[in-house]
C-alpha cells in the first residue's frame, strides 16, 4: 500500500512538473511540443511501473539491454544537444513561445550527430522509454513503450513540418540525406 501510494505521489509530481514544462505547449495541440508532453507522461509511468524491479537481477539479459538504451540514450541527448548548441544560432529573434530556448536555432544544424539522424533527441526519449521497459518487462509496460514510441513519431513529424515551414528546401533537402531515428534505416 505504501508503494502504491508513494508511485501515485511521485506521477502526480511529475505529472505537475512536466505540466509547468510543457504549458505553452499543451497550448499548441498539434505542434511537437504537445505531443511531446504525452511521450514523456509514458515514460514516467514506465519509469514508475519498473522502479521496484529496477536494477535487481542486473546480469539478466533484459537488464543488459536496459542499460544499453539508457547509456545510449545519454550518450544521444548529449550529442545532440551539443550539436544544437554549436550549430543552431539559437535566437529569441525566433518569436515562438512554444520553443525552449535551445530550439530557437535559425541556422540548420546538419552536423554532428545530425548528419546521421534528425531527431537524436527524440531517439534519446526512444531508448529511455525502452530501457526502462527492459528493467521489467511486462503487458502494461509493452503498451506504454508502444504509445510513447507512437508519440515520439508524432513529435517528429510535427517537428519536421515545422522545420519545414521555417527553413524551407534546405529542410526538405536534408530529410531526403538522413533518417529519422536510426542511421541508414528509419
Amino acid at each position: 500500500m505504501t508503494s502504491d501510494l508513494s508511485d501515485l505521489t511521485l506521477f502526480i509530481i511529475g505529472t505537475v512538473t512536466l505540466v509547468w514544462l510543457s504549458r505553452k505547449s499543451l497550448r499548441r495541440p498539434g505542434r511537437h511540443g504537445f505531443y511531446r508532453f504525452f511521450a514523456w507522461e509514458m515514460i514516467l509511468g514506465l519509469v514508475l511501473l519498473n522502479r521496484g524491479p529496477w536494477g535487481e537481477n542486473p546480469a539478466s539479459l533484459h537488464q543488459s539491454v536496459s542499460w544499453g538504451l539508457m547509456l545510449l540514450s545519454i550518450l544521444l541527448v548529449v550529442l545532440g544537444h551539443n550539436a544544437l548548441r554549436r550549430q543552431g544560432a539559437a535566437s529569441e529573434a525566433r518569436d515562438d513561445d512554444a520553443l525552449y530556448a535551445f530550439e530557437k536555432t535559425t541556422a540548420l544544424v546538419t552536423g554532428g550527430i545530425f548528419q546521421y539522424i534528425r531527431h537524436p533527441m527524440y531517439t534519446s526519449l526512444l531508448a529511455l522509454a525502452w530501457g526502462a521497459y527492459f528493467q521489467a518487462p511486462s503487458w502494461p509496460g509493452t503498451a506504454l513503450a508502444a504509445l510513447a514510441s507512437l508519440l515520439l513519431l508524432l513529435t517528429a513529424k510535427a517537428d519536421e513540418n515545422e522545420c519545414l515551414a521555417y527553413f524551407g528546401q534546405p529542410y526538405a533537402d536534408y530529410m531526403q540525406r538522413t533518417r529519422r531515428f536510426i542511421p541508414y534505416l528509419f
